[in-house]
């Protein structure tokens, strides 16, 4: 791989610019009901981050200063959207479902968490891929490997998700609607997605009206996707009844 150049140094060598990303989701994870959509995904997504700060410290990224970035720039987009919501403003389209529905009773963890990971690969993590390049001064492909790490601990952790939060084998009956909302999505597809569009971006960066308007229809497509996870559902007995 390509070398990027290195992004300047730390003040605090002690410190990481994660640790400052990873200190707001914790903040965020005790302030927040534990029931509240976006508390689910903050959960999911801190764990992430933790991951990928332990990955670089052991020496797992061919380029440490390049991971760090496109990590902290990934975590940025959600951060900001949060802060938007937060503050009455108008978060991304492909946030504003989880914003809207993250206290629905009808709606179950494992799919606030799947519509908030959806957001954040499949509209934010092309938007840091090239925030990254522009930031080390480097081409995409320059930190596919960077990419391609990340994206195998969310993978690894969507299946954890996926363990932790679905009902059991006895309560999930293939009558159960969640069943097949969860088949209509991959993490898989959403991260080669986010690659492609990446690339597209990067290619677009001298036609800016043009590129605006590719990032405008990705969040739109992506933040209906989000909806569509949300669905309410009804909640289901181990007999495949509604109660």
């Amino acid at each position: 791989m390509a070398q990027c150049e290195q992004i300047s140094t730390l003040a605090d060598p002690a410190s990481t610019p994660v640790d400052a990303v990873v200190r707001r989701m914790r903040a965020l994870d005790a302030a927040l009901p534990a029931r509240d959509g976006l508390a689910v995904f903050n959960r999911v997504y801190l764990t992430v981050t933790e991951a990928v700060d332990r990955s670089v410290d052991a020496g797992r990224f061919a380029d440490a200063r390049a991971a760090i970035t496109l990590d902290v720039r990934f975590a940025e987009r959600y951060l900001a959207a949060v802060d938007a919501a937060a503050g009455g403003g108008r978060p991304p389209a492909c946030w504003r479902p989880l914003a809207q529905l993250r206290r629905h009773p009808g709606v179950r963890p494992l799919q606030f968490a799947l519509a908030g990971i959806n957001a954040h690969i499949g509209h934010d993590l092309a938007l840091a891929v090239v925030d990254t390049c522009r930031t080390v001064h480097c081409e995409p492909a320059d930190v596919e490997d960077e990419f391609d790490r990340v994206g195998d601990l969310l993978v690894a952790l969507e299946e954890r998700v996926r363990e932790d939060l679905m009902p059991g084998p006895d309560l999930l009956q293939i009558a159960d609607p969640l069943t097949h909302l969860l088949g209509a999505w991959s993490l898989e597809r959403a991260r080669d997605a986010a690659w492609t569009a990446a690339r597209a971006l990067w290619a677009l960066r001298g036609l800016p009206e043009v590129a605006g308007e590719f990032t405008e229809r990705l969040d739109a497509a992506v933040g209906f996707a989000g909806r569509m996870l949300l669905t309410p559902l009804p909640s289901w007995n181990g007999d495949g009844r509604a109660p």
